[in-house]
C-alpha cells in the first residue's frame, strides 16, 4: 500500500481528470442530444421519450447505492475502486455505441430497443463511474488537495463537454454524408474508442492511499443508517436532484430552442460551427474558465457560501433569457458566457463537499463509506436527470411539439419556458437546500485534523 501523502503530482491529478473526460463523451451527448436524437432522428414521440427517461433512470439510480456498497467491499491488489476502470472500460464504450445503431424496427420495436440499450448503457455508466468518483476520496486525505483534484476533474470533464458541444453537429454532418443516422453512428464510434482509452489511462496513472481504520467490520443496514444520519450528505442529495433537473431540462431543449425559436438551419456561421454548436461551444469554454478559477474562489470564501451565491447568479442568468428577443443572438451569447463562467466552479466545489461528507461520516460514526457516499450522491443526480429529462419530454408533448415541422406559437412558448424559467426555478431550489448544509470550513479542518490523528494512532 502506498504511503498516505497529501500532495498529488500534476500527472496524477490530470490522469484522474481524464476519467471524467471519458465519462462526458457520453454523459454530455445524452444531456444535450439524446432527446433530439430519439424524437427527430430515431422517430419516437416526445411524450414516450419522457416516460422512458423516468422509468429507465429511476431503475438506473436505484443501482447506484448498490454499486457503492459493492465497491466499498472490493479488495484487490489495485485497491477498491481503480480495478473497475480496467474491468468495465470496454463494455462502457461498446454499449454507448450500440445505443445509436438505429435498427429498422416497428415503432414499438424502436421503443423497446431504446429502453433496453439505454438501460444497459446507464448500468455500465453506474458500474464504472461510482468507483471512479469514489477514487477521489481515497487519493489524498487533504480536503484542500481533494478540492484541487476536483478542479482538475471538472476542467477535464467540461473539456469533454466542450468536444461534445463543438463537434457532434459538425461531425455528424461531415461523417453522415447527409444522413443524421449514419452521422450519429460514426460520431459515437469515435467517442467510444476515446472513452475506453482514457479510462485505461486513468487506471494506470492513479493510486489509492487512504484506508480508514475499522473498514473491515460493517453491514449494509448499518451503512445505510449512517448515511441517512449524515446531514451533510442529505443536503447534498437534494442539491444534486435540483441541480441536475435544472441541467437536464435546459440541455435537453437547447437544440430545440435554436432550431425552432432562433431559426438555426444548420448553416455555418463561424468556421465549421452552426449557431447551435457555436453557442454551446462558447458556453463550455466559459465554464472551463470558471472551473479553472475554482481554487481562486475557495481560497477566499467557504465552499458552502460559494455554492449559494454562484447558484443564485446562475439562476438569474438563465431567467434573463426569457426576456431576450429571439433575434438578439449577440445578447444571448453574452448572457450565456457570463452565466456559464459563474456556474463553472460549482461542480468541482460540490464534489469536494461529497468527500468532506464522507470524512464527516467517518468522524461521527467511526465508519468510512466513501463509495456509498459518492454513489448515493450520484443517485440524487440521476434522479435529477430522470426528472429533468421527463419534464422536458412531457412538456414538449403538452405544448404540442411535432418533430421537423414549423412549430405553433404555443409550442414555441413551451420551448422558451423550458430553456429559461423552468431550469432557473430548479436552480433556486438548490440554493434553498444548500442553506441547510452544516459543514463550515472551520469544522472541515477540525474533522481532517482529528481523522489524521485517529488513523495514525490506529496504524
Amino acid at each position: 500500500m502506498h504511503p498516505v501523502t497529501s500532495r498529488l503530482s500534476f500527472k496524477e491529478k490530470f490522469a484522474y481528470g481524464l476519467g471524467d473526460t471519458a465519462s462526458n463523451f457520453f454523459f454530455q451527448t445524452f444531456n444535450i442530444f439524446l432527446i433530439y436524437y430519439y424524437t427527430d432522428v430515431f422517430g419516437l414521440a416526445a411524450g414516450a421519450v419522457g416516460t422512458m427517461f423516468i422509468f429507465t433512470r429511476i431503475f438506473d439510480a436505484v443501482t447506484d447505492p448498490l454499486m457503492g456498497m459493492v465497491a466499498d467491499r472490493t479488495k484487490t491488489r489495485w485497491g477498491k475502486f481503480r480495478p473497475y476502470l480496467l474491468w468495465l472500460a470496454v463494455p462502457y464504450g461498446a454499449l454507448g455505441y450500440v445505443m445509436f445503431m438505429n435498427p429498422e424496427l416497428s415503432p414499438t420495436g424502436k421503443l423497446v430497443f431504446a429502453y433496453v440499450t439505454y438501460s444497459a448503457m446507464m448500468l455500465a455508466y453506474t458500474a464504472i463511474n461510482i468507483p471512479y468518483s469514489a477514487l477521489m476520496g481515497v487519493m489524498s486525505p487533504s480536503s484542500a488537495e481533494r478540492t484541487s483534484l476536483a478542479t482538475y476533474r471538472f476542467v477535464c470533464a467540461f473539456g469533454g463537454g466542450l468536444l461534445v458541444a463543438s463537434t457532434v453537429t459538425p461531425l455528424k454532418n461531415l461523417l453522415g454524408g447527409g444522413s443524421e443516422v449514419a452521422g450519429f453512428q460514426w460520431t459515437m464510434a469515435i467517442f467510444a474508442v476515446l472513452s475506453i482509452a482514457l479510462f485505461l489511462f486513468t487506471f494506470a496513472s492513479t493510486r489509492e492511499r487512504v484506508v480508514a481504520a475499522g473498514d473491515a467490520t460493517s453491514n449494509l443496514r448499518q451503512d445505510l443508517g449512517f448515511l441517512f444520519r449524515n446531514r451533510a450528505w442529505v443536503v447534498l442529495f437534494f442539491v444534486a436532484i435540483f441541480t441536475l433537473t435544472n441541467v437536464a431540462v435546459r440541455n435537453g431543449v437547447t437544440v430545440y430552442f435554436f432550431k425552432y425559436v432562433v431559426g438555426d438551419d444548420g448553416s455555418k456561421v463561424f468556421l465549421f460551427f452552426d449557431q447551435t454548436a457555436l453557442f454551446m461551444t462558447s458556453g463550455m469554454l466559459a465554464m472551463i474558465a470558471g472551473v479553472a478559477c475554482t481554487q481562486f474562489f475557495t481560497k477566499r470564501w467557504g465552499k458552502r457560501e460559494l455554492m449559494i451565491v454562484l447558484s443564485l447568479l446562475n439562476a438569474l442568468s438563465m431567467l434573463a433569457f426569457y426576456f431576450v428577443p429571439r433575434d438578439q443572438i449577440g445578447l444571448m451569447y453574452a448572457i450565456n458566457i457570463v452565466g456559464t463562467f459563474i456556474v463553472g466552479p460549482t461542480p468541482a466545489i460540490v464534489w469536494a463537499m461529497y468527500a468532506d461528507a464522507a470524512d464527516y461520516g467517518e468522524w461521527k460514526f467511526q465508519r468510512r463509506t466513501t463509495a456509498l457516499v459518492f454513489s448515493a450522491a450520484q443517485f440524487g443526480q440521476k434522479m435529477g436527470l430522470a426528472i429533468g429529462g421527463s419534464v422536458a419530454g412531457w412538456c414538449l408533448a403538452y405544448f404540442g411539439y411535432v418533430a421537423n415541422v414549423a412549430q405553433t406559437e404555443r409550442s414555441l412558448f413551451g420551448i422558451r419556458l423550458l430553456f429559461t424559467a423552468a431550469p432557473a426555478t430548479f436552480a433556486i431550489l438548490s440554493v434553498v437546500a444548500m442553506l441547510l448544509y452544516p459543514l463550515r470550513e472551520a469544522l472541515v479542518k477540525q474533522i481532517e485534523r482529528e481523522l489524521a490523528e485517529r488513523n495514525q494512532a490506529s496504524a
